[in-house]
């Protein structure tokens, strides 16, 4: 049993973050995601858009979601950590489960607190979201298919992202910014089909090493690689529907389609390995950030 003084837990839970949370890829990865949801939303009802202090709480917080969730992660995961990544944290007890759930705590009342300086809705819709994440903790430990299929455990977990997407659009209609309508629906379907492209490329692969949790495995390799390509052809339809009438410039983020197509070519030539990841990466940082310069540069 790891005895742990007060002290000694934030510089714990700080290299926990630096190691199971690097900021480089989930802090990029939520700012980028709120600010490209906020932007668009905004750019949709033809006004221009500029960050506003609302805007970085709203991505402060979803990056601490994101961060809330890791933290659940690696709790809800220990048993199959213990045969499989036995160097992780939690494991070697580098971090204790009462750590994680103190900081877990922390970051719900910080970001309630947050948030209720916007409005009670945007509130309410964060605390949504971390209580869907907690709400499958508990799912997951009461049933074993939930826990051990990987596409039935998908369609259970990804709500939670969509949920998180559903605060940052619904604090905008709270705060008057924007009018819920079905736009909204297609801006969060953009993100979806952008987020699952790249969850889907990571867990695709001709081979599976032993204790690896892919898609692939229950689809195969081919139409996993269908599948995942299909989302990233949803992506571009999507800012097609919602994009189009604004001409050429409108459909500019379009171009970042490029990279999962050649990453599709190059997965399905070399039949070998897994899915060529800086294409599924880039596809998400580069879609992102062309949609909220193409809201920055609006005039």
């Amino acid at each position: 049993m790891t005895v742990v003084t007060l002290p000694q837990a934030p510089a714990r839970l700080g290299r926990f973050v630096l190691r199971m949370f690097p900021p480089h890829i989930y802090v990029t990865y939520g700012l980028l995601w709120a600010l490209a949801l906020e932007s668009s939303a905004v750019a949709l009802t033809g006004a221009a858009w500029r960050p506003s202090a609302a805007t970085w709480l709203r991505a402060v917080s979803v990056v601490l979601a994101l961060l809330f969730l890791r933290m659940l992660d690696e709790q809800k995961d220990l048993a199959y950590d213990r045969v499989h990544h036995p160097d992780r944290p939690l494991v070697t007890g580098a971090i204790t489960m009462a750590e994680l759930r103190g900081a877990m705590a922390a970051i719900t009342v910080v970001g309630t607190a947050l948030n209720a300086a916007l409005s009670p809705t945007a509130a309410l819709l964060l605390l949504a979201a971390l209580g869907y994440g907690l709400l499958l903790a508990a799912l997951e430990r009461l049933s074993p298919a939930v826990r051990d299929r990987q596409l039935l455990e998908l369609a259970v977990t990804y709500p939670v992202q969509v949920l998180l997407g559903i605060y940052v659009y619904g604090s905008l209609v709270a705060a008057g910014t924007v009018i819920a309508d079905w736009r909204g629906t297609a801006l969060l379907a953009l993100c979806a089909c952008v987020f699952l492209h790249f969850e889907f490329a990571r867990k695709t692969a001709w081979e599976a090493r032993p204790g690896a949790r892919l898609y692939s495995a229950d689809l195969g390799a081919r139409r996993s690689a269908v599948v995942t390509a299909g989302f990233a052809a949803g992506a571009v339809g999507c800012q097609v529907l919602l994009f189009a009438p604004a001409g050429p410039l409108g459909l500019s983020p379009c171009l970042a389609a490029a990279l999962p197509a050649w990453g599709t070519w190059r997965f399905l030539a070399v039949r070998r390995g897994g899915w060529p990841m800086p294409t599924a990466m880039g596809f998400v940082v580069a879609t992102y950030l062309a949609l909220v310069a193409r809201a920055a540069l609006r005039p």
